[in-house]
């Protein structure tokens, strides 16, 4: 089986980090849920829209190594392809962020890969099964050209999208229970990487 995987907020958890990072630079108050986006509606609702921006590169690019894979995620890798399943990434990320120091953010996200991506001391992924796409629409064509049997993505957005292959089992990830009115559009939702395991791995 061919399973593809986005990225961001997928694999990555970015929650921690991205309230560390506020409370840094003193954005938040320390009663601020430990959450990316309480950090960014705070950020918004006072008008600092373009600071979330800079953030967001910031935590990208200069702090991505200090980012967590989401519990269970290395292991369902592990398993599945040790199972003779076939695991790409598939992700939409552009090269540079839009405000701010200009990082390498796919250099980043393929270290974040390589650092955190391992098992017994192996990257489970090779270079060649990671795509960053720059948009939304490469990205859904990525998923088609790949063949994926399934495709797992944390946006309801990119599994309803019309472009999105006919051929594809669309899974939901959701572990904060946001998107549950969207079992009733087709999409099977799981809230965390246990029940994927339990799916694909035994």
């Amino acid at each position: 089986m061919r399973i593809g995987i986005d990225f961001d907020n997928t694999i990555v958890s970015y929650d921690a980090l991205f309230y560390k990072v506020a409370r840094e630079q003193d954005c938040v108050s320390p009663d601020t849920p430990a959450n990316k986006l309480a950090v960014r509606d705070h950020l918004r609702r006072i008008g600092h829209e373009d600071r979330w921006t800079e953030m967001q590169g910031y935590v990208y690019g200069l702090r991505m190594e200090e980012a967590l894979a989401y519990e269970g995620v290395i292991d369902f890798i592990g398993l599945a392809t040790a199972a003779g399943h076939e695991i790409s990434i598939v992700s939409h990320k552009t090269i540079h962020p839009y405000r701010g120091p200009q990082y390498d953010l796919h250099a980043a996200a393929r270290g974040w890969i390589e650092h955190h991506l391992v098992k017994d001391g192996k990257t489970l992924l090779p270079a060649e099964s990671i795509y960053f796409e720059l948009t939304k629409q490469a990205k859904l064509a990525r998923i088609a050209d790949c063949r994926c049997d399934a495709f797992i993505d944390d946006l309801p957005e990119i599994l309803l999208d019309k472009a999105f292959p006919v051929s594809t089992t669309p899974w939901l990830f959701d572990p904060d229970h946001y998107h549950s009115i969207y079992t009733n559009e087709g999409l099977q939702v799981f809230g965390s990487w246990l029940q994927l395991v339990k799916r694909f791995c035994t």
